[in-house]
């Protein structure tokens, strides 16, 4: 979407040393699966597989749908595609889903096709990777999968250079027969982008129809309903970068095939009445049931016709070119008309600044360099945007549906966007998805909106009835919404946590909270202790809180009050908010009229001081720090970037700021291009230690070691250029040197972008580590690395992570299967000594008994269990025997585990056999009773031991040995259930309960 003239108009405005980034190669298909193998291999050695991450939610708002599929049999069951949080499938409307998709190489997806079966499982689902929007974390896929029973097992079809697939076309009649849009890479220029065939059930492709600049992808396939062997595609040209987004092309067109895709005729020519060139972006295809009507959205870049005398007297473009005699005449009260609206600081108005420029102290041009946002392109340009086109011969010749403009249904990302859909029931009911959603019963002439106070914006997906007029389920940035009266109203299917969180954090509260930003789902705040249920819908309070909207940054809580958060939305800005009064103060600091505005990054990196939580500091490409909270900030250093580049996307930016928890001021600072300062003087002086590191690596993370001031760990992230390796780096003395962690040996890190890394604050060995695939751990220091908890996290992306050091429990944020809790402890405990050993027991917890185990609190509830789980070391995997044995000798029970090599959680029972337990429970003979028979009559009876009410024999208070065997390895713990106590109950009689 760049505007060539305006940014050379922009050019002098950038510093002519700029530096041209150099892209780094993209990480070729072959590079990819091996680190899918890779990964594989880091669960297969994993000493931490089973450790039991525990979700928390949230659900309420979902997260991004790109694509679901409904039975049009019965339409209470469908498939949902969710940009990164896997495949779901429900069969009661929304109500509950089940992920499909897990097991294999990538959760991300682009689009999701079913040939409908008569049971679930005869259902042929087609799924592609790789999602279909161009977005800031629209993840890459392998190619394409296939299940023949309805998701429960899946088969590898290949097209591993896809990367980003846009529609999938099935066969009405032959399950065999496929046709795939292939977009191709995100950042990078490829040669496998068009549309591919498959007449085999994906054992074999055919390009059908090829790109011929490496740039143009297919976004949309359609299907002609009267003849399958009609088909139409939608290619779409678009360059993306980290600091810009040409979203159209030359290469953006419509094409048609009558031979079942073998050869493909272009469709839009200049003749066509349909856009064509450098100006056309994305389309969307959809037709009438009858096929007869064709309909195309187009994402038009070009510039709307400006009617003339409307362009005010004073604009930020005429302030750059304007000298200074023409800026003297100007009538001051426009100038301050401008100022007002413009949001300058109050103290500059129209009289200072003609003075300024009087004097020659102030150039015109200030005011339009101090408004300047490289976000100025994406969101204030005025193109035509959103543009309908329908067709009754067949594609030969276009016409625009409507006269007048369809404003702020795209602004100016539709690429993001760009959907139609028609009704099957009525072909003049149309649908347009974008920011809202919405509808003509004309066909498309007028519209009006499809949006109500249930439904969230950003939408991506629609499938209407065949058979039921108004029956629609529509996919968007916030999930499922189902209607049933042509979307007047909507229920909303929000079950699966499915959020997509960039950043996370935890306070000190007693249980403490859990925060976190998510993509265009804003800020949140929840207990660490939520447990999934549906006790919300009649309760009418979700336990998770709303602290912010837009797309959801960082998150910075005061630990002195927990209730003070420092929050906020994208392109920095933050605002300190009081989660309890709902206080909110918008604190980002705005640069001074004569300097470059502040560059903010997409997330902009905040840091409280965990040495005064008065300081805050915030990264823009400088640092800016303040001590009263965010009133009021400075700049404590240069800019810290290569600086900026001309684009429409905010870049030279600072991407991570953190301090060192254990100095004050020694501070530490990465960038989106590349480059890591240290500051060892509170800002004073700044050092460039990039040197070691590789170039124009966006810096993902900066984490200060809790245990050595002159240690840190960088992350280093080539996504922005498709290059997906895992880039760790290590410094012990404060970056004169660097290095290399996790890329050599026989444990390495799978090659896979790194999100985040952190240090635990108990065990300056164990490191972990989020990728865009998953969590990993190091118990060395970084030379060995293995998968941490797969076997409860899927293997979805992991954007950031937080310690709850007191709780030592691990808050893991996902970007698609939102939060996750890991407990640290017993991986805490793993160290060099301990896991040497063969076998090791940890530590039980103490238990009270009661008297209520095993009964149930009505009729209708499930009995109350008691329960306990032991977590054990075991070096080797294998079979393992544990035994239980009282204080006097009796063994309880024995029984088996299947032992896995590592870190092992055993749920171990409470219950006995009732001969074993009487003689647990039987008293010892009196002393010397054997010696004197006289004193045999001291004898204790032996207990009378009747059962619970579920009929389970369950422990007494007491102390018990518990004995792992495996081989001739042995370890021991010992399991304590303390007596219950009395209590007094009304009327002054005691009862007994737990403790």
């Amino acid at each position: 979407m760049t505007r060539f003239l305006f940014l050379l108009a922009l050019l002098p405005f950038f510093s002519a040393a700029q530096p041209t980034p150099n892209p780094l190669p993209a990480t070729t298909s072959a590079r990819r699966l091996e680190s899918v193998a890779a990964r594989r291999e880091a669960q297969k050695r994993s000493w931490l597989g089973s450790v039991p991450l525990r979700n928390v939610g949230p659900t309420v708002m979902s997260g991004r749908v790109v694509d679901l599929d409904v039975n049009p049999a019965d339409p209470s069951e469908f498939y949902v595609a969710y940009a990164s949080g896997g495949l779901w499938h429900t069969h009661n409307n929304g109500q509950s889903f089940t992920p499909v998709l897990d097991t294999v190489a990538t959760m991300t997806l682009g689009d999701v096709a079913v040939h409908w079966g008569k049971t679930t499982a005869e259902h042929i689902v087609w799924a592609g990777t790789g999602e279909n929007n161009s977005s800031r974390s629209s993840y890459s896929g392998v190619g394409m999968y296939r299940s023949t029973n309805g998701g429960k097992t899946w088969a590898w079809l290949g097209l591993p250079e896809s990367q980003h697939i846009g529609r999938i076309v099935l066969h009405p009649t032959d399950a065999s027969t496929a046709w795939v849009a292939v977009l191709g890479n995100l950042y990078s220029p490829s040669p496998a982008r068009g549309v591919y065939r498959t007449t085999d059930a994906g054992k074999t492709w055919t390009h059908v129809l090829k790109s011929t600049d490496n740039l143009t992808g297919a976004i949309d396939l359609l299907i002609d309903p009267a003849n399958p062997a009609t088909l139409y595609a939608a290619t779409w040209q678009r360059t993306r970068r980290a600091w810009n987004f040409e979203e159209s092309g030359d290469g953006t067109a419509l094409w048609k095939s009558t031979d079942a895709g073998t050869t493909w005729a272009k469709l839009s020519t200049p003749q066509s009445g349909f856009p064509t060139g450098a100006k056309a972006g994305r389309i969307g295809l959809s037709s009438s049931s009858d096929g007869k009507t064709l309909f195309a959205i187009i994402d038009h870049q070009g510039y709307r016709d400006q009617p003339k005398g409307t362009e005010p007297l004073i604009t930020k473009a005429k302030l750059k070119t304007i000298d200074a005699a023409a800026f003297l005449a100007l009538p001051p009260d426009s100038l301050n008309t401008f100022l007002d609206a413009n949001g300058f600081p109050a103290d500059v108005t129209a009289a200072s600044l003609l003075e300024q420029v009087k004097a020659g102290k102030l150039k015109p041009s200030a005011l339009s360099d101090y408004l300047y946002s490289a976000n100025d392109d994406l969101f204030n340009t005025p193109i035509r945007g959103a543009e309908l086109y329908s067709s009754t011969d067949g594609g030969a010749t276009w016409a625009k549906t409507h006269s007048k403009p369809l404003d702020d249904l795209f602004f100016t990302y539709g690429y993001y966007f760009a959907q139609v859909r028609v009704d099957p029931l009525d072909a003049q009911r149309l649908y347009l998805l974008g920011v809202p959603a919405i509808t003509s019963t004309d066909g498309g002439k007028t519209w009006s909106a499809l949006m109500n106070d249930n439904s969230h914006s950003d939408h991506h997906a629609l499938w209407l009835s065949p058979t039921r007029a108004g029956h629609l389920v529509l996919g968007n940035d916030g999930g499922i919404n189902v209607s049933y009266d042509h979307g007047k109203t909507f229920v909303h299917a929000n079950s699966p946590a499915v959020g997509q969180f960039y950043a996370v954090q935890v306070d000190q509260a007693k249980p403490y909270n859990v925060y976190g930003g998510l993509q265009d789902n804003g800020v949140w705040v929840g207990p660490s202790t939520y447990t999934y249920s549906y006790d919300w819908y009649s309760d009418g309070a979700y336990p998770y809180k709303r602290l912010y909207g837009g797309d959801g940054m960082q998150v910075q809580v005061d630990p002195r009050d927990n209730a003070t958060v420092y929050t906020g939305l994208q392109f920095g800005n933050y605002s300190r908010v009081n989660r309890l009064t709902g206080a909110n103060k918008f604190i980002t600091p705005r640069h001074t009229l004569g300097e470059r505005p502040y560059r903010w990054n997409w997330q902009t990196p905040i840091h409280l001081s965990v040495h005064n939580a008065d300081i805050l500091y915030m990264g823009a490409h400088r640092v800016l720090r303040s001590f009263n909270r965010g009133d009021a900030f400075e700049a404590i250093s240069p800019d810290l970037t290569r600086g900026a580049v001309p684009g429409d996307v905010p870049f030279g930016t600072l991407s991570c700021l953190t301090e060192s928890p254990l100095r004050f001021g020694l501070l530490w600072a990465g960038s989106d291009d590349g480059l890591v300062h240290v500051s060892r003087d509170g800002g004073t002086s700044w050092q460039n230690v990039s040197a070691g590191l590789p170039e124009w690596l966006w810096v993902s993370r900066i984490e200060v070691s809790k245990h050595d001031t002159a240690t840190a760990l960088v992350a280093l992230n080539g996504y922005r250029w498709d290059h997906f390796e895992a880039y760790l780096y290590r410094t012990t003395n404060y970056g004169k040197t660097w290095t290399r962690l996790g890329n050599s040996g026989d444990a390495p890190l799978p090659a896979e972008p790194i999100n985040v890394v952190r240090q635990d604050p108990a065990n300056p060995k164990l490191l972990y580590v989020g990728t865009d695939h998953g969590l990993y751990a190091s118990l060395d220091g970084g030379t060995r690395w293995m998968s941490l908890g797969y076997r409860s996290l899927p293997e979805t992306p992991v954007h950031d992570l937080a310690i709850q050091a007191r709780e030592r429990e691990l808050l893991v944020g996902t970007h698609g299967r939102s939060l996750y809790i890991a407990p640290l402890r017993h991986i805490q405990a793993l160290t060099s000594e301990l896991t040497a050993k063969a076998l090791h027991a940890f530590s039980l917890d103490t238990l009270t008994y009661s008297d209520v185990w095993g009964r149930r609190g009505s009729s209708w509830n499930p009995a109350r269990k008691p329960s306990t789980t032991l977590t054990y070391w075991a070096k080797a995997a294998g079979t393992l025997q544990l035994t239980l044995t009282a204080d006097n000798g009796t063994v309880l029970y024995t029984t088996t585990d299947t032992a896995a090599a590592g870190l092992n959680y055993q749920p171990l029972s409470l219950a006995a056999d009732s001969a074993s337990l009487v003689a647990a429970l039987a008293p010892a003979p009196p002393k010397d009773a054997d010696k004197a028979p006289e004193k045999a009559k001291d004898q204790k009876p032996a207990p009378k031991v009747t059962p619970a009410a579920d009929g389970s024999f369950y422990l007494r208070a007491g102390t018990y040995t518990l004995r792992l065997t495996q081989g001739t390895d042995t370890a021991e713990v010992k399991l304590v259930i303390k007596p219950q106590r009395d209590r007094p109950r009304r009327g002054g009689r005691t009862e007994t309960t737990p403790e």
